[in-house]
Formats: C-alpha cells, structure tokens, sequence
C-alpha cells in the first residue's frame, strides 16, 4: 500500500485572506467546485490534508510551510491579485524553493500562456496550426492583414474563452476593425488574429512528464446552429447552459473516428505536449479538418480538475476513479523536478 501523503492544497483568493481562513462558505459555491471536490477527494484517500488560500501574501505561504510541512503541494492557485497572467509566478516561487508541488511548472504555464508563443513553437515541430498575426494593445492603424478571411480575432492571453463571442467570427476588413479595437479597449489584451479552420472542436488531455499518458478524447458537439454559422467554442458555448441548450452544445467522448485517425492525434498531442514543455497535467483544443487534419488551436495545462469538466472525464475513462485521480496527480508532483 501506497503511503500517505502530508498534502497542502493551494487555493486562490478574490480578497487578502488570513494564514487560517475559514473557507466553509466559498467551498460552497459553483466557483469552488473544483476546489471542494479535490478537498473530497483527499479525505477519501485518507491523506492528511491542509489548504491556504492567497490574494497578494506570500509569506503566508512561508509561515503555512513551517506550520505544515507538507510532502507536497496541491496547487489549484491559478491567479494572483485577480490576475490570471501571474499563476506562472506561483509555480516559479514554489521550483525556486523546490517545493513538490502538482501540476505545470513555470516554463509550461508562461509557453502556454501566451497563444502565439505557443503556436509558434507547435508549428516549429510540424504540427499544423492556422495561420494568425497579432495586433499590439495600443496600435490603433488597422490595416487588413495579411491572412485569408473569415478570422477569428480574440484576446491574446485570455482563458476559458473569455472575450470570444459570435462577434469573433469576422468576415470583413470592418467586422476586423471593430471587433480588434472592442478587445483592445475591453481586455486590454494584445490580440490574436487567426484564419477560421472548420472542422470538429476536440479536447485531448495528457497526464504525465516526459512519456505522457493520452487520454480519450472528448470533442465540443455543436447541435442546432444556425446554417453557415461557425463552429467556435464561445464563453456562451462553454459556460451558458441556457445557451447550450437552445443550440444543442454538448460535450462527449468521440466514438466514431478510425484507429489512424486517433493515432494520428495523440502523435500530434505528444508533440505538443513536449513543443510546450508541459509537466504535469493538461488538456490541449485542437481541430480536426474534414479530411482529418490536426489542427493546433492552444493549450491549457492545469485545466479545471473538477469531476464534471473535459479534462477528469477524459481521465476516469481511463479507469481511474476521481479519488484515484487526485492521488496521481499529487504523486506526480511529489516527484517532479522544476526549473
């Protein structure tokens, strides 16, 4: 039998927190069902557990550590003073103290950060991605550029598709304009603009460092849309379940693609995978072109862990329960060496 582990989960915080909240009421609500989930599942293993939730303190983590001395650190923090571009700074702070700790370390949280980055250097190891420019936040000469209409214009670094409407589906120089200037002035985001791939919206998730485990790909099902309307994974898409519902959004394994075909995918995830010096956990979107081509479109490591989300689905179709999951996520940073 597997030893216990002397685990400290790693929370975020929308407000400064003190070195022993009392997390009682946020764990129950819709924002924390990861968090309750993953507090679940470590009292059902049995694992000795502690939390800490930070806002812009990080000495408390400091005192949390002396207090707790924990094997390793569950981190779930994704954000620091609200701000979703500095996550990378945990993980770095947690590697520079070579603190165990779960999930992606500093480089793969920065490469995937950013969307060009990542494209870029995707496209370096052969997997296609669609052609795209980017508009600096403060340029306000908008020339057509150089890419085939439609495009999809979206904030550069921007998560869980925030900023990506309908409207993101540009047809002309004028829709482009108006749409690139709103993200400028609304996201204060660089923006990225990419040619439209029409295909089929897949979630591939991968667990592990250097030989990765693939698991069943799950795929963004687009139902009742209207004819000639993209296939664009929008915030409504993802997070309005009236809207999901009235246009047939769904989310599921797929079932229906010839043993090639899915080879031919996880061989591009893999590549992706180490392209983006991925180390922990991560789900990557990519495309599949009606003659089957695999496009890049970004990756997400450290994707949201609750049991209902694409990335823990994919997981326990591999076998594993959620507790069981959870267990090898946290052995997993228990070894883990960063840089």
């Amino acid at each position: 039998m597997k030893p216990k582990l002397k685990i400290l989960v790693l929370f975020d915080a929308v407000r400064p927190t003190s070195l022993d909240q009392d997390l009682s009421a946020e764990l129950q609500t819709p924002d924390w069902k990861t968090e309750a989930a993953v507090l679940a599942a470590l009292r059902e293993l049995g694992h000795p557990h502690a939390t800490l939730a930070l806002f812009d303190d990080m000495d408390l983590l400091r005192r949390k550590l002396q207090v707790f001395q924990p094997d390793v650190i569950f981190n779930l923090a994704d954000q620091f003073r609200n701000d979703r571009a500095l996550d990378q700074h945990i993980a770095a702070y947690l590697a520079m103290h070579a603190l165990p700790f779960t999930g992606c370390g500093p480089t793969a949280l920065a490469l995937c950060k950013n969307k060009a980055i990542a494209k870029r250097l995707v496209a370096s190891h052969g997997v296609r991605t669609a052609r795209f420019v980017t508009v600096p936040r403060a340029q306000r000469r908008l020339a057509p550029p150089p890419l085939a209409f439609p495009l999809i214009v979206k904030p550069l670094r921007e998560e869980a598709s925030y900023g990506i409407s309908g409207a993101a589906f540009v047809k002309t120089a004028a829709q482009y304009r108006a749409r690139v200037r709103y993200l400028q002035e609304r996201t204060g985001d660089d923006i990225l603009v990419e040619e439209y791939i029409d295909g089929r919206e897949l979630y591939v998730s991968l667990i592990g460092r250097r030989h990765p485990q693939v698991c069943p790909i799950r795929e963004l099902v687009f139902g009742n849309l209207p004819p000639g309307a993209p296939r664009i994974a929008t915030y409504q898409a993802k997070w309005d379940l009236a809207y999901r519902r009235r246009r047939g959004v769904a989310s599921g394994f797929v079932t229906d693609l010839a043993p090639a075909v899915v080879r031919r995918i996880e061989a591009a995830s893999r590549t992706i995978h180490r392209a983006l010096e991925i180390d922990g956990y991560a789900r990557l979107d990519l495309r599949l072109t009606p003659d089957h081509e695999v496009t890049f479109i970004e990756a997400n490591p450290n994707p949201m862990l609750s049991p209902d989300e694409d990335f823990a689905q994919s997981a326990m179709a591999t076998g594993l329960t959620y507790p069981q999951l959870i267990d090898r996520l946290a052995r997993l940073g228990l070894g883990a060496t960063r840089s």
